[in-house]
């Protein structure tokens, strides 16, 4: 099943990157495996997924510990700043970023470790009460703080658009998290780089590969639904 869904997803994803003139491979498929058991992991993993992305710390820590280590970690949920000394050399990228002090946090802990940790910061693009990030407004300041930070790299932005039935409603906001990307790089900030565009999940990933993101994080898509004991 969860082989199945993978290549549904990889061939959707093929199409968008068609229709957007953009070469095959260029988006990176992260599989949102939050609540979901080792197996179904080690199932996406036998179908050659090695992008996995986890909302809570100590979901990701156990699941490391279990899984082959030439998974890429992607901490893509709220991070509190007395969680990051677990998590500090286990992620390929925390995606969610959104304080200086939560930053400021993650270079001393990436000092302590002697390494450098990639991070995106997060943009509340529709400024949802219910949702973490920085508005459009907020983010270069944000960035050329945290660009003084040693042993922090920031990659790029990642966004988790408003979630609704009809992704067309959610194409202003990917156009600008792209226009704010293009913007940023064009400024030559040191230690900045906007490689990384995180916008896309499940129901709207297509529409923020057409407007330019480079990776998006797909759960059910791969998984299928979350079960009800998931979720107690």
């Amino acid at each position: 099943m969860i082989r199945e869904n993978l290549k549904e997803v990889q061939d959707k994803l093929l199409q968008a990157q068609e229709i957007s003139c953009r070469k095959d491979g260029s988006v990176l498929l992260v599989a949102v495996s939050k609540t979901k058991p080792v197996s179904d992991l080690q199932e996406a993993y036998r179908a050659g997924v090695r992008d996995f992305g986890e909302n809570k710390v100590q979901e990701l820590c156990d699941k490391y510990d279990q899984l082959p280590k030439d998974i890429r970690w992607h901490m893509i949920g709220h991070l509190q700043r007395n969680k990051v000394k677990y998590l500090i050399g286990k992620t390929a990228l925390i995606h969610s970023v959104d304080s200086l002090r939560l930053a400021e946090e993650i270079s001393r802990q990436s000092i302590k470790k002697g390494i450098v940790t990639d991070i995106l910061i997060e943009i509340n693009c529709a400024e949802e009460e219910s949702k973490f990030g920085v508005s459009f407004q907020e983010a270069e300041p944000l960035i050329r703080q945290i660009a003084q930070l040693p042993a922090v790299l920031v990659k790029g932005l990642m966004t988790v658009a408003p979630n609704t039935d009809d992704p067309e409603e959610n194409r202003k906001y990917f156009r600008q998290m792209k226009q704010l990307s293009v913007d940023i790089a064009r400024k030559n900030i040191d230690n900045v780089s906007m490689d990384v565009l995180s916008m896309g999940m499940t129901n709207d990933y297509m529409t923020a590969v057409e407007e330019g993101s480079s990776c998006v994080r797909v759960g059910t898509g791969i998984f299928g639904m979350r079960r009800l004991a998931d979720l107690e």
